[in-house]
C-alpha cells in the first residue's frame, strides 16, 4: 500500500467512501452498514476496500461475526467525525443566518438527570425552539463520558465528572447529597443523626453499577472509612433501588431529589442523611469535548442550561 500525500488524504476524507466506512464502523458489520444505507454490501466492502488502499493502512478487521476497527481505523473514525462535525458546524451557522431556531442537538445525561431535568428545563426548550431536534441518550457517568469523548453526544449532563482535559465543565452547580434511602419501618431509620457508612454493614443494601458517578462516589467514601458494604443488589436503574427500599429489603445509598422522589411518589421511603462528608459534596456539570465546534443549536441548549439549571436541587426531607 502507498502513503498518500495530505491534500491526497483530505480529499479522500470528503468522499462517499468514508461515509460507507463511518457507517461500518457504527454498524458493526458490512451487511449491517448496507442496510443502513440502502446499498448492497458488495458495494460497501469494495469502498472499503478502496479506501485501505487509498489510506496505506488496514481499517478493520474481522470480530466473530462483525468485524471492528483497527488502531489506524479508530485513528481515521475519529479524525473523519471531527472533520465532518466542523462541517456542519459551518452549514449549521450559515442556516441559523436564515433559520435562527433551527438544528440538532445530540444529549446524553444520566436516569437521575433525566428525572431532574427533563421537566421542565428540557421541555420548555423544545417549546421555545419548535424547530429543533434532539437525540436524548440516557446513560451511565462513564458512557456518557465516553459519547463526549467519540464526539456521537454534544452535551453531557453528568454527575462528579473525572478531571480530563479533554472535557470541558461549562456549569457546575452542587446535586442533591447521597442520602441512606430507607423504609421507614428500618431500623436505621431511628438514629436521629448523620449515619456513618459502618452502621450499615450489617444490613443489606442496593447500589448502582459501577460505571454510575454515584458508585463511584460511595467507594471513595467507603476507602475513607475504610469499610466493604454488603450490596445484595447492583443496577442501572435509580427507580429500582427505590423499588427495592419500599419492597423492605434493605437500603441504597443514592442522590435523593424532592422531585425525584414526588414523581415515583413512594410515601413509605424516607431519606437518612450521611456523616460523610464525600457523600456531601458531588455536583452536577454540564460537560463538552474540549476544543470541540459546537453549532448554534448545541450553544443554545448549553445557555439554557447553564441558565436555567438550579443552584441545588431539594433533598427530600429526612424522617
Amino acid at each position: 500500500m502507498h502513503t498518500p500525500t495530505l491534500d491526497a488524504m483530505q480529499e479522500l476524507l470528503d468522499s462517499r467512501r468514508v461515509h460507507y466506512f463511518l457507517q461500518v464502523v457504527a454498524s458493526g458489520s458490512v451487511r449491517a452498514a448496507a442496510d443502513q444505507l440502502d446499498v448492497e454490501a458488495s458495494a460497501v466492502s469494495r469502498a472499503v476496500s478502496l479506501l485501505e488502499k487509498e489510506c496505506g493502512l488496514t481499517l478493520l478487521e474481522r470480530r466473530g461475526r462483525g468485524v471492528v476497527p483497527t488502531d489506524a481505523g479508530r485513528l481515521l473514525a475519529t479524525y473523519a467525525r471531527r472533520q465532518l462535525d466542523v462541517q456542519a458546524s459551518f452549514y449549521a451557522e450559515v442556516e441559523s443566518l436564515r433559520h435562527a431556531n433551527r438544528g440538532h442537538v445530540d444529549l446524553v445525561l444520566g436516569e437521575g438527570m433525566l428525572d431532574l431535568f427533563f421537566q421542565p428545563l428540557i421541555t420548555d426548550f423544545m417549546r421555545a425552539h419548535p424547530q429543533m431536534t434532539l437525540d436524548l441518550h440516557v446513560q451511565s457517568t462513564t458512557d456518557s463520558i465516553d459519547l463526549i469523548l467519540e464526539d456521537k453526544a454534544h452535551i453531557g449532563l453528568v454527575f462528579q465528572p473525572p478531571t480530563d482535559v479533554r472535557l470541558r465543565s461549562h456549569h457546575a452547580t452542587p446535586s442533591a447529597p447521597i442520602q441512606a434511602i430507607v423504609h421507614r419501618t428500618h431500623p436505621l431509620a431511628t438514629i436521629k443523626r448523620p449515619l456513618l457508612l459502618s452502621e450499615l454493614i450489617g444490613y443489606p443494601g442496593a447500589a448502582m453499577m459501577d460505571s454510575f458517578g454515584v458508585r463511584q462516589h460511595v467507594r471513595a467514601a467507603e476507602i475513607s472509612e475504610q469499610i466493604t458494604l454488603r450490596n445484595v443488589l447492583t443496577a442501572s436503574s435509580f427507580k429500582a433501588l427505590w423499588q427495592f427500599v419500599d419492597a423492605g429489603l434493605g437500603y441504597a445509598l443514592t442522590t435523593a431529589s424532592a422531585s425525584f422522589a414526588a414523581r415515583i411518589h413512594m410515601p413509605d421511603v424516607v431519606a437518612l442523611p450521611m456523616a460523610n462528608p464525600i457523600l456531601n459534596r458531588g455536583a452536577t456539570h454540564v460537560i463538552t469535548r474540549t476544543g470541540r465546534h459546537l453549532p448554534p443549536a448545541v450553544i443554545a441548549l448549553l445557555d439554557h442550561f447553564i441558565a436555567g439549571i438550579p443552584s441545588r436541587p431539594e433533598s427530600v426531607p429526612a424522617l
